[in-house]
């Protein structure tokens, strides 16, 4: 009888650039579009770098980057022969975006997926990431091209689920999960933004979108929730000024905890 050979599994694993040191990678995922997914992956970076390490942000949503006007950043990345450097923000934390690539920022990425998930890809081999204890990934929602490049080609510790209340948002938050153990990735928990509007003068709260299902699907997948973000007009207006460094708030300090016992992959 002849011999079968197995054919070994294809590694899709992109090593990083010689010069950097990164030391744990999180990424901000959300099963569709505008449920505050990079104002968490800001507020995550801030967080953590005030409590003393070295954060970076890696932006990944290609054709929908907000990371640099988050954060005030009109300056252009720079290459040499050895590699391009990340663009550092007012209090330290390293960025890379394909806004700072282009020259103007309103001009469009018109690009096919292959293209988009090889820029990514060289987010994390071309550029110099210099002693991060934290980067966290901003990816696009779904389950497409982008996250599933960052999942197999990524060294990524967990990723952190991004969820707003409405109902529809439990279907949603399925498929990121699923496709997050299907890639061997452990979840971390949930973060629900706009949970809730506090009046400023009786402190009272109000559900403007609903009553929340976030402990139903955390149940349900057995996940930790990580924290409850309000819809706060001072926190858009910080993101629209670019200062969201500047911004105070408590709501995600439970989860820089979980963050600092996280196993590294």
């Amino acid at each position: 009888m002849s011999e079968v050979k197995t054919q070994a599994p294809h590694d899709f694993s992109v090593k990083l650039h010689a010069a950097s040191e990164v030391k744990k990678v999180f990424a901000v995922v959300s099963g569709k579009g505008g449920v505050g997914k990079s104002l968490v992956t800001s507020l995550l970076a801030v967080s953590m770098q005030r409590l003393g390490y070295h954060t970076a942000i890696m932006d990944a949503d290609v054709t929908g980057p907000s990371i640099p006007k988050i954060f005030g950043i009109r300056e252009k990345a720079r290459a040499d022969e050895l590699g391009l450097y990340p663009v550092r923000t007012r209090t330290g934390i390293d960025m890379m975006s394909i806004n700072l690539l282009l020259e103007n920022d309103t001009d469009p990425v018109v690009w096919r997926g292959p293209i988009i998930a090889g820029t990514v890809k060289q987010f994390w081999s071309d550029v110099i990431w210099d002693k991060v204890d934290y980067m966290f990934i901003d990816l696009p929602p779904g389950t497409g091209d982008v996250p599933l490049t960052v999942f197999q080609s990524l060294p990524v510790d967990g990723i952190i689920v991004v969820t707003s209340p409405q109902e529809l948002v439990s279907m949603i938050v399925a498929k990121a999960v699923k496709m997050a153990e299907m890639m061997n990735i452990p979840v971390v928990g949930l973060v629900e933004n706009m949970s809730y509007f506090q009046a400023p003068d009786t402190g009272t709260q109000y559900k403007v979108f609903g009553d929340s299902h976030i402990e139903e699907i955390a149940q349900k997948h057995d996940l930790k929730i990580l924290g409850k973000l309000p819809i706060d007009p001072k926190l858009a207006q910080a993101c629209d000024q670019g200062r969201i460094e500047a911004f105070t708030g408590e709501w995600l300090d439970s989860l820089a905890e979980v963050l600092e016992k996280a196993p590294h992959s």
